[in-house]
């Protein structure tokens, strides 16, 4: 499966002058744990991510003035990227290689696509896991209703 097949395609983005406050304010709106930093210039470019842990780790627990401080201050960077072509399991091995729960899909000239996280993978792999269950579970009901 491709990345692209299984990615958010709805990503929250900013630009790296957006105080912590508003980051946070947008995780909130949209229910998210990450923004995607995006390049001034180029908005579709990803430069770096902001995640909830960020903001609790890098402003919120040394005290500093969550009005005043921006998501380029304390977003991850460089921030790891995967192709949208990329299959599903180079996609773990780059989220299992930098020690990351969430990673945005770009596009071949580098612009954002989409995003995929853990928790994605895991409601992707347990439906997966249901349908085989669910053939297995069948299976000897089906099995003796041909039999008779």
């Amino acid at each position: 499966m491709l990345v692209n097949e299984c990615c958010n395609p709805d990503v929250i983005w900013c630009d790296p002058d957006l105080v912590v406050q508003e980051v946070a304010a947008l995780m909130r709106q949209h229910h998210v744990g990450s923004v995607i930093v995006t390049d001034k210039e180029d908005r579709r470019v990803p430069i770096g991510i902001v995640t909830d842990r960020d903001i609790i780790v890098e402003a919120v627990a040394p005290e500093l003035d969550v009005k005043t401080i921006t998501a380029g201050d304390i977003m991850s960077t460089p921030v790891v990227t995967v192709r949208d072509s990329e299959g599903l399991a180079e996609t773990l091995r780059l989220m299992r290689q930098h020690k990351i729960r969430r990673i945005p899909v770009v596009t071949e000239g580098g612009a954002l696509f989409g995003i995929v996280t853990a928790d994605d993978v895991i409601n992707l792999l347990s439906r997966e896991l249901l349908m085989i269950t669910g053939a297995i579970a069948g299976q000897p009901q089906m099995e003796a209703q041909m039999r008779r």
